[in-house]
């Protein structure tokens, strides 16, 4: 019985180194992604705070340039729009003033037209009866 144990200490021997060499891998590739994880966090605040920070601000003021421009359009739409209105009212007035000035110079170009036929008629009627 001693013999079999012998021939199972080596392959368990085997088996242990290896377990430790796996394990020693392992830690190895955790501190190794750290590493590389820490170098690419490092690169990318740099990359930030040399590219995107510049450009963030440059966006920024072109975005308040673009409010600053909108309030103004906004501001100018508003008071074309009061103009327009206004102007149109005021046609509307003059319209209605026109057409009743002209309306009342027609009644009155009328009435005389009616009462100078009324004269012409009574005229020729009395003629004809005399």
């Amino acid at each position: 019985m001693p013999a079999d144990l012998q021939s199972l200490s080596i392959p368990l021997w085997i088996m242990a180194v290896v377990s430790v060499l796996q394990a020693l891998l392992m830690i190895g590739i955790g501190v190794a992604g750290y590493l590389a994880y820490s170098r690419v966090m490092t690169l990318v605040n740099e990359l930030e705070a040399r590219q995107i920070a510049p450009l963030r601000e440059k966006v920024d003021a072109i975005l308040m340039d673009v409010k600053s421009v909108t309030a103004r359009v906004s501001q100018q739409t508003e008071r074309v729009d009061q103009a327009i209105t206004g102007t149109m009212e005021r046609v509307d007035e003059t319209a209605t003033r026109v057409r009743s000035n002209v309306h009342d110079k027609v009644s009155q170009a009328a009435g005389v037209a009616r009462g100078v036929r009324a004269v012409i008629m009574s005229l020729l009627h009395k003629e004809s009866h005399a």
